[in-house]
């Protein structure tokens, strides 16, 4: 049987546990916008809040670590993710809001590839809240989450890669192709940023085996 001397404060695990939470209503309200006449505001306007719960989920977090003498997990580790599942959120708030203020939705629907990267974002952030709750027990399946999510994040790099030989290929008018290639950076930045959380768990259940 391991023994730590840290104490095994559940407060930091929910505080992780609750920011993937948050992240996987951000990627569900997201996903709205693959929907024929989705109400890109509403989307956008939702986001923005959910963008706000997470700032103040990551701030709580770290006025805890502050305020903790000793720590469950490694200080730096702490701090790491909790950022890293803020960046996530970011960049899916942005990825909306570009989408409602460039007016994108006079288009009569997203790019295919498009659509299929807010699947892939939504499939990173469903594993990622199922994984976070298990972080304080080290459950051995948290290996599976890292591997699965590395694996999504290259799936996202494919259909992004897939989407901008579309955007390039003539469909779209010049302007447009500006508005929705900022949107794709934002929506591959996303995945990038889940595959940071996966590395970062990885990090810490190395440390803590």
């Amino acid at each position: 049987m391991r023994f730590s001397l840290r104490p095994q404060d559940d407060a930091f695990y929910k505080f992780f546990t609750t920011a993937a939470e948050n992240i996987v209503k951000g990627t569900t309200i997201l996903s709205e916008l693959g929907e024929p006449e989705a109400d890109v505001q509403s989307v956008s306007e939702r986001l923005v809040e959910v963008e706000h719960d997470n700032d103040e989920i990551t701030h709580e977090l770290y006025n805890k670590i502050n305020s903790t003498f000793v720590t469950p997990l490694d200080r730096e580790d702490m701090y790491q993710l909790g950022s890293q599942l803020d960046d996530v959120m970011d960049h899916i708030e942005a990825a909306g809001n570009l989408v409602y203020l460039y007016g994108l939705s006079e288009l009569p629907s997203p790019p295919r590839e498009m659509v299929e990267m807010f699947e892939v974002l939504r499939a990173q952030a469903d594993i990622t809240a199922a994984a976070m709750p298990k972080l304080k027990g080290m459950d051995s399946s948290l290996r599976d989450y890292w591997i699965e999510c590395n694996r999504l994040e290259n799936d996202g790099d494919r259909v992004y890669r897939m989407l901008l030989v579309r955007l390039f290929s003539g469909e779209y008018e010049a302007l447009t192709v500006l508005k929705l290639k900022e949107v794709a950076d934002e929506l591959e930045k996303a995945c990038d940023a889940f595959e940071h959380v996966a590395n970062t768990v990885e990090t810490i259940a190395v440390k803590e085996a």
